[in-house]
């Protein structure tokens, strides 16, 4: 059974809450900055609450999750619930009942100087270094598309 650890990052960013939450979520700014994790990353769904998503590589791998709480430009909790390899879904299998369901929590906190950021994810052993490293870099994307003032 792998051993489930929660990380944790926050983020000042100096845009308004209601920027930054449409860059995470929106499609075009969603790729750019989680290019960090894999480049060409995109979602298939929608963030609505009990809705299914899945985050998919450019090879059509990934996971698939559901959006297990909604609270706009407040709180984001998304349920990870298994694989996507090859196209295929895996709830079911051993290797992901030992990890699922997995949580990935965003909340957003205005701030005089902008929105703190703060996100929390469920990690397996094998992934947190790599979470570790690519969670930094995805969030000074975010910080620039943010900053940037470009229309987003």
């Amino acid at each position: 059974m792998p051993d489930i650890r929660r990380i944790h990052f926050s983020v000042l960013i100096h845009a308004p809450v209601a920027t930054v939450w449409h860059a995470m979520l929106d499609p075009e700014p969603y790729e750019h900055w989680t290019a960090a994790f894999t480049p060409g990353s995109r979602y298939e769904g929608s963030w609505e609450q009990g809705q299914r998503i899945r985050f998919l590589a450019p090879g059509g791998d990934g996971m698939l999750a559901e959006i297990a709480e909604n609270h706009p430009q407040e709180y984001l909790s998304i349920r990870h619930l298994g694989h996507i390899l090859q196209g295929v879904e895996d709830t079911d299998s051993d290797a992901v009942r030992a990890w699922a369901p997995a949580f990935e929590n965003y909340t957003f906190r205005p701030v005089p100087d902008g929105t703190e950021l703060l996100i929390e994810q469920d990690v397996t052993e094998e992934f947190e270094r790599y979470l570790l490293d690519a969670w930094p870099r995805a969030l000074e994307r975010l910080k620039k598309l943010c900053e940037s003032g470009r229309s987003i």
